[in-house]
């Protein structure tokens, strides 16, 4: 595996971001105030979303020791279902592709048929390799600057200056990828919204690199679903390699590798810069439901060392508690 890309999947560990575990405070409002707009199928009203509506099911409960930020934001009632830690920062992993093809679609150059072919394995399959390039294209730190600024990305910075070719070092949270996913339903070219929500919609169960891909949302929301995700810090062999049709779920995982070899800590540099280096990472995006109803965003940051079964159960059963209350 090429340097470049094993970095791109580094675990980030954020010195100045507060760690927020085993539960924290839900923000959670008693319903959607009088007179507010009508709930509206499809394009969600203008500027809707601030204020969260009373979620319907059991407060979801994060297991000890990992830490979590996550957002149900409802199209149908313009209104945020659930939400908790929702600007609190993460290490991208491979949750980044979206924003480099974005970048990609909306800089007004021709794609070439190998352009395309390649768009499609980062975002169906989450090809590293196809991220590099694009990546590298488009200006490496630049393409997050751009992406940021045009969609309003208050958390979204770009990876480290002394690290600018490592895209999975970007920081992100829970708002910022809801409010991409509202800019592609509501916003965005139709071309762009529907080439790149059309590949997210077919994900493959399988990423590239062998990683089951079908945690989280694939396994916890019935159909049907849309998704991306992303994970850091597990090493670059899957425990067991993962094999299409092997199971009931399609699903999409962003295949970040760990740029942290086994049994060596991340600088502490990086550790000021770089959301939760030094642990594993899980995350889920997508959309759900009929219509594409909901957006559901969940960034993970689980114990140093927690296995990549153990990580998975934590996110796909915190999934599930979260769909349950926001549904």
């Amino acid at each position: 595996m090429r340097p470049l890309v094993v970095a791109a999947a580094l675990p980030f560990v954020v010195a100045c971001a507060p760690a927020v575990t085993d539960g924290g405070p839900v923000t959670r409002a008693a319903g959607p105030a009088s007179g507010s707009a009508p709930a509206v199928a499809g394009r969600a009203p203008h500027g809707a979303g601030t204020t969260p509506m009373a979620a319907r099911g059991p407060r979801p409960k994060i297991p000890r020791g990992t830490t979590a930020g996550y957002v149900v934001f409802d199209r149908q009632t313009g209104r945020t279902a659930l939400r908790h830690a929702e600007h609190r920062k993460f290490r991208s992993a491979s949750v980044v592709k979206i924003l480099i093809a974005i970048d990609l679609l909306e800089s007004g150059k021709p794609l070439s048929a190998a352009d395309r072919a390649l768009l499609k394995s980062m975002l169906r399959a989450s090809d590293d390799d196809a991220a590099t390039t694009f990546w590298r294209r488009g200006g490496e730190r630049r393409i997050i600057q751009r992406t940021a600024k045009r969609l309003g990305l208050k958390d979204t910075l770009p990876p480290p200056i002394y690290k600018p070719g490592f895209w999975g070092y970007t920081s992100l949270s829970a708002s910022d990828i809801v409010t991409t996913y509202r800019y592609l339903l509501d916003r965005a070219d139709p071309k762009v919204s529907e080439l790149i929500l059309g590949h997210l919609r077919k994900a493959a169960k399988c990423g590239k690199d062998g990683f089951d891909q079908s945690f989280g949302i694939p396994s916890a929301v019935p159909r049907p679903f849309a998704v991306k995700q992303g994970w850091s810090g597990f090493g670059t062999t899957p425990p067991v390699r993962c094999r299409e049709g092997s199971g009931g779920v399609r699903g999409a995982f962003a295949g970040a590798l760990s740029a942290v070899p086994a049994g060596r800590s991340a600088s502490r540099l990086d550790q000021i810069v770089v959301p939760d280096l030094g642990r594993p990472v899980l995350h889920t995006t997508g959309l759900a439901g009929k219509g594409e109803r909901l957006v559901m965003v969940l960034l993970t940051a689980h114990p140093a060392g927690t296995s990549w079964q153990e990580s998975v159960r934590r996110t796909t059963d915190l999934t599930r508690q979260i769909h349950r209350a926001a549904s």
